[in-house]
């Protein structure tokens, strides 16, 4: 483990070197400087866990020596060393950021007490900031679900990349969660306590496009009474989310490239350039490598935008994430809607695993929420599905009220992991990948399933 590095300021050489002795025998390791000076010097030049000054000091006192170890980043802590005269002095020391405070003449007991307090203190500091960490992290996890494979790589791209400021580009189709994803991101960043604001490429008409962007100065154009604000403007120090990228107008494209740039906005009917101090994500469900080729988006844009890719996958490809789902849409519904005591009959549980998704979590979501409003007598039956969940069902094998609810789930991951071999051809790597699962784990479930 590597050793706390003690810096000690003492002009009296006897205490000096008798608080060095000791403290490195007692497994620390000391610097030691004469005076003021040498130990502003020693501050600028190495990092150091904890500083011990005397208040009264040749060239700069114990003060000079305290703020400029609060400049540190980050800054170690302080133990003031004073007469007993000097008591309402040490307060003010304290006031001002010292840890602690030793009265002359002290022990070699009550120094070793003195710093070992501070050293604990700052190890259930780090626990509260590494928990708050972990809390926070698990918070802004909490409704974006997944157990497989692919949603672990998901989750460990956006914890990686969440704490840089490079701009990222989640792809998806409609309904996998990319906003979930844009919100995670923002709040796991360092721009966290900024605005996060969110543009929805698709819903603003071309003409309006430039102004609600940049903004625009009064009288820029008819109908401009007043200087207004563009989104780059109020989201300054934060996060701007650009939701289906792939809708932006062409001819808008070169200006938002540059801005990205460049970090510089100017607004309509104004030659001011204004700083614009923001980290960009954006989401598209459209193939933006065929949207290039037709033409219409840039390719320098997308090179820009697609510095790191997150790709979530369709719910078809993460069976297994079903149940986990279903569990945490029902519970979220039982509040919401007070219906405490609701559970799902087994043919509509298998109903909901059975069902191909097209509209991926969005469309479980709301069955599960439609489910959930429309049952009665404290179960949700079949008929209280969505036609298209419920009437899939009846084709199903493994959907039957004969089947206990483990024997459905069984049968399902069967039947997936059979049409996932036909679809690539028997070759297990791709089927693997395609189920979400290591090819380890396949070769288990074919044996357990006895799969030809």
């Amino acid at each position: 483990m590597t050793k706390k590095r003690v810096l000690i300021v003492e002009d009296d050489p006897t205490m000096r070197l008798g608080m060095s002795h000791f403290l490195a025998y007692q497994g620390y390791g000391v610097d030691a400087r004469a005076d003021g000076r040498e130990g502003l010097h020693a501050l600028e030049t190495a990092a150091y866990d904890l500083v011990i000054t005397d208040l009264k000091l040749p060239h700069a006192d114990g003060f000079a020596v305290l703020e400029k170890a609060r400049a540190g980043s980050p800054p170690p802590g302080v133990i003031m060393i004073t007469g007993h005269a000097e008591i309402k002095t040490a307060v003010q020391a304290i006031k001002n950021g010292a840890f602690d405070y030793l009265a002359k003449p002290f022990s070699n007991e009550e120094l070793l007490i003195s710093v070992e307090r501070f050293f604990n203190y700052r190890k259930l500091e780090e626990e509260v900031v590494f928990l708050k960490e972990t809390l926070r992290e698990k918070t802004e996890f909490e409704n974006f679900i997944g157990i497989s494979a692919a949603m672990k790589d998901v989750f460990g791209r956006i914890g990686s990349v969440a704490g840089t400021d490079v701009p990222v580009l989640i792809q998806g189709e409609s309904g996998t969660g990319k906003e979930l994803a844009a919100n995670a991101l923002h709040r796991l960043s360092p721009r966290a306590g900024k605005p996060f604001i969110k543009i929805n490429c698709a819903a603003i008409p071309e003409s309006l496009f430039e102004s609600e962007l940049f903004g625009y100065e009064k009288g820029a154009f008819t109908g401009a009474v007043e200087a207004r604000k563009g989104k780059f403007e109020y989201a300054g120090g934060g996060t701007i989310f650009f939701d289906e990228i792939g809708d932006i107008p062409l001819s808008l494209q070169p200006k938002l490239l540059r801005v990205l740039e460049d970090g510089i906005i100017t607004r309509l009917g104004s030659n001011v350039p204004l700083k614009a101090d923001v980290r960009g994500l954006f989401a598209t469900s459209k193939n933006l490598k065929e949207r290039i080729a037709a033409g219409t988006f840039r390719e320098d844009l997308y090179y820009r935008i697609n510095v790191v890719p997150i790709v979530l996958p369709p719910l078809q490809d993460r069976g297994e994430d079903i149940p986990c789902l279903i569990d945490h849409f029902l519970a979220n519904f039982r509040t919401k809607y007070d219906k405490a005591g609701l559970s799902l009959s087994v043919s509509a549980y298998n109903a909901l695993l059975a069902h191909r998704y097209s509209g991926n979590v969005r469309e479980l979501k709301h069955a599960i929420e439609r489910a959930v409003i429309l049952a009665k007598n404290g179960v949700i039956n079949i008929e209280h599905l969505p036609e298209e969940v419920a009437g899939g069902a009846a084709a199903m094998p493994c959907v039957s009220e004969d089947l206990s609810l483990d024997s459905s789930i069984k049968c399902f991951e069967k039947q997936k992991i059979i049409a996932a071999l036909k679809e690539t051809g028997g070759k297990k790597m791709d089927a693997a990948k395609r189920l979400g699962i290591t090819r380890k784990v396949l070769w288990k479930k074919i044996k357990e399933y006895q799969i030809e």
